[in-house]
């Protein structure tokens, strides 16, 4: 099997998480500056196979984009001009990084972990990419 992989992306930071080869476990990789993310993607699908690729779709409580969308949207055209052969998905991203901060607190990181965004940015990563697993498996159903 392939990977999915999972970005939650920002204008500073990046956070990418991916599955294990059998798309069972969501795993944070890492978190890249902005500027860096489409070579370490390129450099990554070339030694992983990357079979979709999930970004996360920041929405308002009434379902409406939020003002972040204007910066993601050219990042996904760019996503598909870069990788036209993987398919790119969009997943609801609303609450993630308060997700990732209770996870966090749940999984016993201490305070000074739990401050860096780097951390919180790859979390919420996973969690996309968990809930886009889930999601796409009750779909199925």
């Amino acid at each position: 099997m392939a990977r999915i992989m999972a970005i939650d992306y920002g204008t500073k930071r990046v956070g990418i998480a991916v599955t294990d080869p059998n798309q069972i476990i969501a795993n944070g990789l890492t978190t890249i500056h902005s500027k860096d993310v489409l070579a370490f993607l390129k450099g990554y699908v070339v030694k992983e196979n990357v079979v979709c690729i999930v970004v996360g779709e920041p929405k308002r409580m009434n379902n409406e984009a939020s003002d972040v969308e204007r910066q993601i949207a050219p990042f996904v055209k760019s996503l598909q001009k870069n990788f036209p052969t993987i398919p790119i998905e969009r997943m609801d991203e609303r609450f993630t990084s308060k997700m990732a901060f209770q996870a966090m607190i749940a999984g016993g990181l201490k305070k000074k972990d739990r401050q860096n965004k780097e951390t919180v940015d790859m979390v919420s990563a996973t969690i996309i990419l968990q809930s886009y697993l889930e999601h796409r498996e009750h779909g199925n159903r």
